[in-house]
């Protein structure tokens, strides 16, 4: 498991509707804050903050084809080449990152090949480097090239 600290967020909030909105930075927009999306903005902002990840290069919630299949990655951190470099799924908090979890990223990277697949529910966050044909655990996540 990776120990993963969110930084103090300056997140800009609004209710409509009823309905809790929190604003992306990365995709310039209003979004629902549901118990999910709440880990994947902390974790945005722990990359960007912590990591110096450059948001530039982090994209969130594009839609991939697996097959027939059309689903949606939540956040994919592209190299200073601009090729994909790490998918990030994030699940809710009071959600167990079981193998069924970290299979859905695992088939994610059939369609979108990166060399770091990582899982966090924002508790809990496990990354995996791909050598080989394999996965092999991670004690932290890796520094942007």
């Amino acid at each position: 498991m990776i120990q993963v600290t969110f930084p103090q967020p300056a997140f800009r909030m609004k209710e409509e509707e009823g309905k809790e909105l929190i604003f992306d930075e990365i995709r310039k927009q209003w979004v629902r804050l549901t118990p999910e999306e709440w880990v994947r903005q902390n974790l945005l902002q722990y990359l960007i903050q912590t990591k110096k990840y450059p948001a530039s290069f982090i994209g969130v919630e594009k839609e991939i084809s697996l097959g027939e299949l059309k689903k949606r990655f939540d956040v994919l951190i592209f190299d200073r080449h601009h090729q994909p470099w790490m998918m990030i799924e994030c699940k809710a908090m009071d959600v167990e990152l079981s193998e069924k979890v970290v299979e859905q990223v695992v088939r994610y990277n059939m369609s979108v090949s990166v060399p770091f697949l990582v899982v966090s529910n924002g508790s809990y966050t496990y990354a995996w480097a791909k050598k080989e044909n394999r996965l092999i655990s991670l004690a932290e996540l890796p520094e942007f090239e």
